[in-house]
Parts: structure tokens; sequence; C-alpha cells
């Protein structure tokens, strides 16, 4: 990458952001799609409507289906765009947002000029003069002099191409993306219109998890010629072939079907300059079919501006949710472009008319009422996202219970990561017990609680043999800890998911009158106590003897690199996510004034990992001892600092989904939910003057809560709510969704 396009790019996106600013105050004007585009931030600023299940995305990263398949070490890229990048090489249509693993970025549109080129090492093309908001993003092609811009509904997608005068093409690569599966079909319907479908599947390199996505494109005039492409099966000599061009077969004005693993389509089109046209995409997991119908009642007959301001009304009214007041202009960018991505998943699955695919099999459902939501994330999403939706977003929180049990109904099983009806097996724990747990306990409740309970005892109690979600869990429920049997199993990560989710599976059992259920599962959820080691005075992996594993180093993890009996982390980023058991855990730790000094050292020392979920509730435990509160206002406000900016690297690692910017969304407001199933938000210091939350009276009796700060000390003097003195630094979220105002007093 050139030092001077580096540059120009860098002042253009400085530029758009500053113009942002400048607008106004709707909402969807001080979003930066920019943000978290790199540091492995692994969003992007492709065009998409709330909980969209089509986002058109700009590609410029080498996709794993044109990398050695399979392999692992064939390239790292987890996201379809990245903003270090420039090479761009179309337009994919299904994506996801914020994820660590490969998947999805298919269904690839290229407008290209002269002779038609199905490499994309060779079509592709520098891309700069970038441009997005919420629903719209545009950038030039400057090989092509193309300027392109798309938008998108739920489940369609709109690009115009602005041509120069001569032989104009959009080509469809069905060969390229970031899944690791192959395999597409494709056909010519007539000169206006393409239909097929591309294979994706093994999210995380995980099999198991292929399902097909449909597609139908059209465009806005007739083409002059059309054709398909077929990649040539590879000969014994690679240089047998004079280019990489010649690898690939073309058949011009062929409308039969043509299925492959590298194969594609272009129309061709003798244009004026400066003549656009636009191509509409309809998307669907269910069939051809359903896509086109889907493309039918969503389209705005290549109406571009109409479909700009379709999305940008959404996004206006999905971020009016919450107003804040203060603040500079950085802050809110930060703040409502978290709102955004957290808007992104879970998406819609379900077609226009209802179907969708069930939960682990190719059967064809169809949802009444709502819509039926994919892409569930719950080992990073339950701690904090789950419980804000609940919050702020009910109905969509509901529809998302309501998804998972369906899940239940459809395989047996609740779902632990779920993309498209198929489970993932990714990451640990059994994450569904607390969502469902907390959104019960917050009052949103129209689901039938003793089927979702009959779900969760299911994966508490099912033996290890049978058990798709704890399969480790026959030694858990006999000795209360899931033991280290090989070098890095995960093990204790593992555990201390389950003592959480039992915590929740308790607190349900015993609001349901199921008391010896209450009593069982409490005290599952104090095992963690097994694994408390008095010589390091922090968590350590245990063997099936008894005894904690020998040679044992608790830094080792901090650089990700693989660690004995934990994921993603070492033993000092999971000492304390036993927060289910505060009093425990500070006891268990020598006592208020011991427990204080271990969590402090946690951050000066440098043990604490904020790109990574386990620790994420650290910041507010300090608010767990009187007296001490000031510290977690010391620590929230220094990571808010230093982690979370108005720039493409302004997110500490993956957004998994919404999960880091959930984070900054509650630290900026001032509350935390620390532990789901815990109605108690912990308080710190809020970032703007005042924050008002409209409340959905469909589900709460209030109908704004307000977080009002004043004072200009550097810590919190006084709490009131409603003009009551709050002698904690709690407050309980019953109380909240009656409305009201919670005046913060520095």
């Amino acid at each position: 990458m050139g030092l001077k396009w580096f540059l120009s790019s860098f002042i253009m996106l400085c530029i758009l952001t500053i113009d942002v600013s400048a607008q106004g105050q709707s909402p969807a004007k001080w979003v930066n799609p920019f943000i978290g585009t790199t540091n492995y931030g692994t969003t992007n600023p492709g065009a998409i409507v709330p909980r969209g299940m089509v986002s058109v995305v700009p590609f410029n990263v080498a996709g794993n289906s044109e990398l050695n398949k399979h392999d692992k070490d064939a390239g790292w890229w987890s996201t379809p765009y990245s903003w270090d990048n420039k090479y761009f090489t179309g337009y994919s249509h299904v994506n996801l947002s914020g994820v660590g693993c490969p998947e999805l970025g298919v269904i690839l549109l290229m407008p290209t000029s002269g002779e038609i080129n199905a490499e994309f090492r060779e079509y592709g093309s520098e891309m700069s003069k970038q441009e997005a908001h919420p629903g719209y993003y545009s950038t030039y092609l400057n090989k092509y002099d193309i300027q392109t811009e798309v938008s998108a509904t739920e489940r369609t997608g709109i690009s115009r191409f602005t041509f120069p005068a001569g032989q104009s093409n959009i080509l469809i690569d069905l060969g390229n993306g970031l899944t690791n599966e192959s395999g597409a079909s494709i056909k010519v319907v007539n000169d206006r219109e393409i239909e097929g479908w591309r294979m994706t599947g093994t999210f995380c390199y995980n099999d198991g998890t292929e399902r097909p996505v449909y597609f139908v494109a059209r465009f806005s005039r007739a083409a002059d010629e059309f054709g398909v492409w077929k990649k040539m099966p590879k000969m014994k000599a690679e240089a047998a072939w004079s280019s990489t061009s010649d690898k690939f077969k073309y058949y011009r004005n062929f409308q039969a079907e043509m299925a492959g693993d590298s194969i594609g389509a272009w129309f061709t089109f003798n244009t004026k300059a400066k003549e656009q046209i636009l191509v509409e995409v309809g998307v669907s997991y269910v069939s051809i079919d359903n896509a086109r119908q889907n493309l039918n009642a969503e389209t705005n007959k290549f109406d571009f501006e109409a479909t700009k301001k379709q999305a940008e009304d959404k996004w206006n009214e999905a971020l009016s949710t919450i107003t804040v007041k203060g603040g500079t202009d950085d802050q809110k960018t930060v703040f409502y472009t978290a709102l955004y991505h957290m808007q992104i998943h879970p998406n819609i699955l379900s077609d226009v008319n209802g179907q969708y695919p069930a939960m682990e099999s190719f059967e064809i459902k169809t949802r009444e009422d709502g819509e039926r939501y994919t892409t569930f994330s719950l080992w990073d999403t339950y701690r904090n996202v789950h419980p804000f939706l609940s919050l702020a977003f009910p109905e969509q929180q509901l529809n998302m219970v309501t998804s998972m049990i369906e899940m239940y109904d459809e395989s047996g099983w609740l779902p632990r990561w779920e993309l498209n009806s198929t489970e993932t097996h990714v990451m640990e724990g059994d994450p569904a017990l607390p969502v469902i747990v907390d959104t019960w306990f917050r009052g949103i409740k129209d689901f039938d609680i003793e089927k979702a309970y009959a779900a969760m005892y299911k994966s508490a109690t099912t033996p290890g043999a049978k058990n798709k979600i704890r399969p480790d869990i026959d030694f858990y429920s006999s000795h209360g800890y899931v033991p280290l049997t090989q070098p890095y199993d995960n093990s204790v990560s593992h555990a201390l998911e389950y003592y959480i989710a039992d915590w929740n599976l308790a607190q349900l059992a015993k609001a349901l009158g199921k008391e010896a259920d209450y009593e069982r599962f409490l005290k599952q959820s104090q095992g963690w106590k097994n694994y408390y080691d008095t010589e390091f005075g922090i968590i350590r992996p245990k063997l099936e003897s008894g005894e904690f594993l020998p040679d044992f180093d608790p830094k080792q993890g901090e650089n990700f690199e693989p660690s004995p009996g934990f994921h993603e982390g070492n033993a000092y980023q999971y000492t304390f996510a036993t927060h289910h058991d505060m009093e425990g855990t500070i006891k268990l730790n020598g006592g208020k004034r011991q427990f204080i000094n271990k969590l402090q050292a946690i951050f000066d020392d440098g043990h604490f990992d904020m790109a990574n979920e386990p620790d994420i509730h650290y910041p507010w435990l300090f608010n767990y001892v009187k007296g001490e509160e000031w510290r977690s206002q010391k620590e929230v406000n220094l990571l808010m600092a230093e982690y979370f900016k108005n720039a493409p690297d302004g997110l500490p690692g993956n957004d998994d989904t919404g999960t880091m910017s959930s984070w900054i969304v509650y630290a900026m407001m001032g509350i935390y939910p620390v532990l789901p199933g815990d109605m108690n938000y912990a308080i710190s210091s809020p970032v703007f003057d005042e924050v008002i939350l409209q409340l959905d009276p469909n589900f709460y009796p209030g109908e704004t809560f307000i977080i009002r700060k004043t004072g200009d000390s550097d810590k919190i003097n006084t709490i009131k709510f409603n003009g009551k003195k709050v002698k904690s630094y709690f407050i309980n979220h019953a109380e909240l969704v009656k409305g009201g105002t919670l005046e913060i007093i520095h």
C-alpha cells in the first residue's frame, strides 16, 4: 500500500467524519461506519438496514475460497473489508460483522470495463474516495473510472454504477468469498436477470454447518451481451496456462444452468459517458423462488435514492431510542456508531413470507409472527448485548428468545453459537441460559417459560455422551469442576461458564417454585471454589486427581498463545469471572481490602484485556466494596479513553457481533449489567450531560429513563433517583423501567 494513497484516504475519512458531525442532530448523522474496520475490529462500512439479512459490503481481502480450502493458514481474514487494504474485487451481499472467523462474504458483484476477465487477481481495482453512512456506501474504482454506490433493504441490495463510455461489464462472481465451503449454481434467466445459489459453511472450520444461500439479480436495463464462466480442472503443469485468465472457460449467451466450484456470470453494456446501470439483488436461505419474492416485495424499482432514504430513515428510527446531550462530537460519534453496530446482529433469517430453514436440518418452517433471527454469538453477547436489547429494544429481544426456543423445538438443543440455523459449536459454556433467564427477569415474559426451562434443564443435566452443549458435564456434576485432561482443553473456561449458567438456572427455578432444582443448581454454581489456589491466590487448572496443574504460569495466554485450561486468555482474565458469587469471591480472596488490592493489580500490572470477554466486567467490581466505587469510575474512564475512538482502529479488537460496542454504550451512559440474571446495574461516571432512553410502552410502565450528570468533580459525590438519594452504586432494573431521572452528581 502506497503512503500517498493512505494519507489521502485518511484525510478523506477525517473530512467525512467532520461533515457528519456538522449535519445536525439526526442520530444516523453521527455514525462513522469506518470505526472498527482495522485493528482486528472486523466491522465493515457496507450498506445495511437494522437487523438486515443483506449487507452490501466492499470486498477488499483475499477470500478463503480462492486460497487453500479448509487450510487455516491460507489467510487470516475474517472480514470482507479492511481499512488498510485498497484492492477492491466486488460487493458481497451476505456478510458477518465483528466476528473472529471467516464465513459468508459471497455473491460478489463487480463492475469493470474492457474485455471480460474472471480472475479476481486481474479484474480487481484500486479503490479511493470512500464514503459511508448508515445504509449507504460508495467508492471510486481507479482502474476503470467507475463510481460505485450501494444501499440495502432487509433482504435486498441495490448497486448503482456510473460507467465511462465504451464496453462496460457487471460480473457476478460465485467463486470468491470468505466462506470455507465451495460449490455454486448460476443461470441467466434473460438479458436482465440472473438466479442461482452459493454454498456457505464450516464457520471457524467446523464441519456440519453447510447451508446454501439463494439469490436473484435484476438489472435496470437489458444487457447487450451476457455469458457465464467456469474454472477449468487443474492441469498437470501450472505453466501450461499462459496467464491466470486461461484457467477459465467462457460461454457467451449461455442460458442453461451452470454448476461448479468457481463459476460466475457477466452482463456487458455499451455505455455512454456517465451512464448509470443499477442492479438489485434479492437473497434467501430457503429457495430461489423466495429470493425473487423478497426482491419483488422490497424493490423500489431501481430508485436508488428512495432506497437510500428509506435505509437512512430506518436507522434514524432505531438510533433515536437514545438521545444524548453534551459531550464532544467524537464522543457522540463513538456512542452512536456503537449503537449502530449493535443493530446488525442477530439479523433476520426469515423471508417476507415468513419461511426459514429449520435448525440443524433443511426442513422449511414458517414464522407466523415476528422475525426469525440468526447469528447468535452467545458466548460474547450474553454478557451485555442481550441485557441492553431487553432494556432498549425489548420487542427485538423477545423475537430473539423466541427464535432460540424454536431452535430447541427443531433440533432438541438451545444454541451456543448459531449461524443460519446451524450450530457451529464455537466457544464455551451454556450461554443460552443466562440470556433467557435475564430476559424473563427483566419483564419480557411473552414466551413459554416452562418449555424454556425444560430446554435449559436438558443441557444442564444430560450426561456428557449425549450432551451436545456440555460434553464434559459428567465430572463437573460429580466433582464440581472440569478437570484438565489435555494440554489445551479450555477446561477451566468451560466450567466457569457452566457456573454462571447454573446460577441463572437456579434463580429461575426458585422463581418458578422448583425448590429442589434451585438447591441443586445453586450448589453446582459454587463449584468455582475448586479452582481457587491459595499458593497463587488465583484460579488454577485442576487435574482429575484433584491436584492443581504443576508448573503453572498464570501469565501464559496473555498474548493469545495457548494456555492450559483457558480459552483466549489466562488466569488473570478469568479469576474474577466468578461474579455470580461476589460475597464468596471477596471472602476467598482474603476479604474486602485484599480483594480490592488484587483487583486493582489486574489493571495496574497490565493483566486486564479489553479486547476479550471474560474480564470486561472487571472495572465495575469495585462497586461491590463500599468506599472503593471511585476506582470503577477511574478505570472505566481510562479504558474508554484508551481503546475507543472515532477512527478505523477505534475498537480494541473483534466487535464480537456488538459486544465491544455494547460495553462502550453502557460505559458512556454510566451504567453496566455486571451479571446477567442480576437485575442491578452498576453505576459509574457518564460521559454525557444527559442521556434520555425511550422506554417501550408495550413492555415497561415508564415513558423515559434519564441519566443526568451534574458537577465538575473527578468522581461521583451523590446519586439520586427521582429526587431521592441512592445509598449504593447500583440501580435496579425494575425501578429504572418505571421511568424517571437518575442524577449523578460529581
